[in-house]
């Protein structure tokens, strides 16, 4: 008999399949961390939105590695497809105002303890990530639609209605943000 190994203790080659895997998911952590800094620090808002797009695609691509390629491809048509492209639309249609928002100053403490914030959140998720027993997963995924839907409308239901009010709250704010148009 043989003994249960987990792949992941293997350390495979950079040019293994494993290994090219490996890349192509730091690729994807590295996408949604330039996103996000993207679109927290752009002075312009359509910079941002790029941004936010980018870090969004990022996370459907972290999303398709856990296995779960249906809600992958719900973060691209939703986030992605729908949100970003409302919030876009919507400081389009916005009227341009003279004086620079972004630029303002803030209090002298924000920085200091937004630096803080993120440090002690990442030391809390690195020790959890480090004392937490991981094991291999056994690639039980649903690859039904019809199951899926079915799961969808009764178990989750919850998070399909979340969903939809997400994408109700974007429209809102595209439409507020709009309202005033352009002469």
């Amino acid at each position: 008999m043989q003994p249960n190994i987990c792949m992941a203790s293997i350390a495979p080659s950079l040019f293994s399949p494993e290994g090219a895997v490996g890349i192509i998911f730091l690729v994807t952590v590295a996408m949604v961390v330039v996103g996000a800094v993207i679109a927290t620090s752009a002075k312009r808002l359509v910079r941002a939105v790029a941004g936010l797009a980018l870090c969004f695609t990022g996370v459907a691509g972290i999303y398709f590695f856990l296995f779960s390629s249906f809600l992958a491809m719900m973060q691209m048509l939703i986030y992605v497809g729908a949100v970003s492209i409302l919030i876009a639309m919507a400081i389009m249609l916005a009227e341009p105002e003279e004086k620079d928002i972004l630029g303002m100053k803030g209090s002298i403490f924000a920085g200091p303890l937004g630096m803080f914030t993120g440090f002690t959140v990442f030391i809390g998720l690195a020790v959890l990530g480090y004392k937490t027993g991981w094991g291999c997963s056994s690639n039980s995924t649903v690859t039904d639609i019809k199951h899926m839907g079915h799961l969808l409308l009764t178990s989750y239901s919850m998070v399909f209605e979340l969903i939809s009010i997400v994408l109700l709250i974007s429209i809102i704010g595209a439409l507020v943000l709009a309202r005033k148009g352009r002469n």
